[in-house]
């Protein structure tokens, strides 16, 4: 099987080992490492702010969706981590904006901490690409 890494120029580089997604041939599968609130310069956006928080991290998986000719559309399955699951209503309020029909598989998992204090949010997903 090869594989593709792929990464963004819409995105500030990976501050660990890790790529921003990798397609897998074959299957024709994305997995799309998990995105923070980082813009692109690396700055954590909406700090304290679930919806801007979440609407970023979106925002950094379309970057990832485009430049693997991809679109939300083609995502089979999320895996969320929040800092806060009483902020649950607010995340899926954005979520909404982005994933229109025939949802993914979703999980999500409250964790004690993310990266950096002031992230509340990270999504990781697997696109079925055509």
């Amino acid at each position: 099987m090869k594989k593709e890494v792929i990464f963004s120029e819409n995105l500030s580089r990976p501050l660990g080992i890790f790529s921003h997604a990798v397609k897998a041939e074959g299957n024709r599968l994305l997995f799309i490492s998990g995105m923070t609130a980082r813009d692109k310069d690396g700055n954590i956006v909406g700090k304290g702010d679930m919806k801007a928080q979440t609407r970023q991290v979106l925002e950094n998986i379309k970057a990832v969706l485009e430049k693997a000719g991809a679109t939300f559309d083609q995502i089979v399955k999320v895996t969320v981590f929040i800092t806060d699951m009483s902020r649950f209503q607010e995340i899926h309020e954005v979520r909404a904006q982005y994933f229109k029909k025939d949802f993914p598989a979703s999980t999500m998992v409250q964790v004690s901490g993310l990266v950096s204090p002031e992230m509340m949010i990270e999504i990781e997903a697997v696109a079925l690409l055509d």
